[in-house]
């Protein structure tokens, strides 16, 4: 839905997408998937309208739902290694960084669909700090837009799912914090298109303040 003028979401922790919500890595994500498209006779503009979100191996299961696991699987080591070879163009969000440190001392998750080497990279190309508490690939069993990965980050941090506040930005990521039981903030242009909680341009559009007792409040605008 629209970003309203104000609005303030209660929480008792934050889980925080990283690809498009923390970081923009849009430009090697395009390169790596349109390649990968060419190398297999597909629209790269269809295909890039799956893979936001999900984890490469389940991105293909969705583009080609004919070939065996085994394949996705392989193929997906090799994109993530290309991946994380690849930091030209990734950088911030704008406000990803002043927003990472209003958050300390405060509950919050990195929950991504990005593996450790990949999550680390690229947060430290764009010159953030990684959260204490993080949720990758390797973490769970299911992608994105299976719930498991915010249900595990709200798990680990010890707070009820409903007392959670996700940011996401892709259609993936916002049906699966939902499925969590989970408020969604959408980041940035594609996420208002997929039934945010509230969207924002970027992170400029966020204040977080602990006010004790455990809660947070998400000022929104």
């Amino acid at each position: 839905m629209p970003m309203m003028a104000t609005l303030v979401l209660p929480a008792r922790a934050l889980l925080l997408d990283m690809d498009g919500t923390l970081v923009n890595s849009d430009a090697v994500v395009e390169r790596i998937w349109r390649r990968w498209s060419e190398r297999h006779g597909l629209d790269g503009d269809e295909v890039m309208q799956v893979v936001h979100g999900r984890q490469g191996h389940a991105s293909m299961a969705v583009l080609l739902p004919d070939r065996p696991m085994k394949q996705n699987l392989a193929d997906n080591e090799r994109m993530l290694a290309e991946e994380t070879a690849d930091m030209d163009g990734v950088v911030e969000v704008p406000g990803a960084a002043a927003f990472l440190a209003s958050l300390a001392g405060l509950p919050h998750a990195l929950v991504t669909s990005a593996d450790v080497a990949l999550s680390t990279a690229r947060m430290a190309a764009a010159g953030l700090p990684l959260p204490a508490v993080r949720i990758t690939a390797e973490s769970v069993g299911a992608s994105k837009p299976d719930p498991e990965g915010f249900l595990k980050g709200a798990a680990e941090l010890g707070v009820a799912p409903a007392d959670c506040v996700v940011f996401e930005d892709s259609g993936a990521g916002i049906a699966a914090g939902r499925a969590a039981g989970m408020r969604v903030v959408g980041v940035g242009p594609r996420a208002g298109a997929h039934g945010p909680d509230v969207a924002v341009r970027d992170l400029t559009e966020v204040r977080v303040e602990g006010v004790g007792g455990g809660l947070i409040r998400v000022h929104v605008g």
